[in-house]
């Protein structure tokens, strides 16, 4: 098996060297390709879906899983909407700034180049192929993509179309590289392979990417846990408040932006939370509370130190009543994920304040968390969003997939 990745990373390796010498075109027109070859073939990859999602039910996994694995004709527009989002963005790849004159005649500044090989591990969701290649290849690397079993027929059939199109545009076919075997024991390889990838994204459940953070030598760029908050301050306005927080938890269940704990001021808590919970309760979404809430709604459970922690992927919300903003900034920065957190107010001192203070990859002010995603940041896409700090942080796209190399330019300047 080390011989398989092997095999494959020395490809990759051999064709990102290759892709050095495209130029933006090219790169474009392989991506304008696979847009329209996804949309010839949309009858293919639904059933290939299809086949995915019995497979998934047929073993019994979670809804959240299978919601990430689904895929639909509005899924596929919104692949081909953010290839074409992509081919219009800046290629990064060459550009150079912060140049400076030295006192001895040199010109010194920074390039941005490609980091090389990215390896792609994840589980379910199959845009990740499209949106991990699409992105890879404008920047200028190849990939290696090893997706989970559960979406393995979705996954081949995406790939198969990538591949077409960078042959057909003339690019290196392994450019993007397909794992083809979902054998465990390949993540554990990838994860080994010093000298031949250089970066490692892992797109998946907890226990994925805590793996991948655990066992990996090659540099990782990661998030463990989406638990985003909602904060609604004391200065907030009502019809504002009910709309984000129901957005946020009820717009989709199965995703790392979407809101787990709501916090709410306690002079708006009596007028704000019921009416929220007649919302929630019209899309089937338990409410567990800290005592406040619960002497406010009263039939709810109540939430217990665990509920502060944890990413439901569910139609489950926990609900705290603070004091004060500060308690709410606290609250987030000791129990959040470092993921995404929104505060609903229209006080612009706090609002500054919440962004400066709250330690977290996206900070939000009177707006959902759902807006955590590089589609609607205007990346055209990411290939994942980054919680750690060094690097790239929050939804990473052409730019944090490339890094910077000193250029200077002399004119036969020596050193004394």
């Amino acid at each position: 098996m080390q011989n398989h990745i092997t095999q494959i990373a020395t490809q990759a390796k051999t064709a990102f060297y290759q892709l050095a010498h495209a130029d933006s075109a090219a790169k474009n027109n392989a991506l304008v390709l696979l847009a329209n070859l996804i949309e010839q073939h949309e009858t293919t990859l639904l059933a290939a879906n299809a086949k995915d999602v019995e497979h998934a039910q047929q073993k019994g996994l979670d809804a959240a899983m299978i919601d990430r694995l689904k895929i639909t004709s509005g899924s596929l527009k919104n692949m081909r909407e953010g290839l074409l989002q992509i081919v219009a963005l800046p290629d990064p790849v060459g550009e150079m700034d912060e140049f400076r004159l030295r006192p001895n005649g040199l010109r010194i500044g920074k390039m941005r180049v490609p980091l090389g090989v990215i390896g792609m591990i994840y589980e379910a969701r199959p845009n990740v192929t499209v949106d991990a290649a699409a992105l890879c290849l404008k920047s200028g690397n190849a990939c290696i993509l090893r997706g989970g079993s559960e979406a393995f027929q979705t996954n081949l059939a995406l790939a198969k179309l990538i591949q077409q199109a960078l042959r057909e545009t003339g690019l290196p076919e392994h450019a993007v590289c397909f794992v083809e075997d979902t054998d465990r024991q390949h993540v554990g390889d990838m994860l080994q392979a010093v000298d031949l990838i250089d970066v490692i994204i892992p797109r998946g459940g907890k226990s994925l990417v805590a793996r991948v953070a655990q066992e990996a030598r090659v540099p990782v760029i990661k998030h463990l846990d989406g638990i985003c908050h909602v904060y609604i301050d004391e200065f907030a306005d009502k019809n504002k408040a009910l709309q984000i927080a129901f957005n946020a938890k009820t717009s989709r269940y199965g995703t790392c932006n979407t809101m787990e704990t709501l916090l709410i001021h306690a002079k708006r808590a009596v007028e704000i939370l019921p009416e929220l919970a007649n919302l929630y309760a019209e899309k089937g979404v338990e409410l567990r509370g800290c005592l406040k809430t619960r002497d406010i709604l009263s039939h709810i459970q109540a939430a217990t130190e665990e509920d502060w922690d944890t990413e439901y992927l569910a139609p489950v919300l926990s609900i705290k009543v603070v004091a004060d903003f500060d308690e709410a900034v606290a609250h987030i920065n000791r129990h959040g994920s470092h993921h995404t957190d929104s505060i609903v107010t229209e006080n612009y001192t706090l609002a500054n304040q919440f962004l400066r203070l709250v330690d977290s990859s996206s900070v939000m002010v009177n707006a959902s968390t759902r807006f955590a995603d590089g589609f609607e940041y205007g990346l055209g896409a990411e290939i994942g969003i980054s919680t750690d700090k060094i690097h790239v942080r929050g939804p990473v796209g052409l730019h944090g997939l490339t890094s910077q190399k000193w250029v200077v330019l002399g004119d036969g300047q020596i050193r004394i």
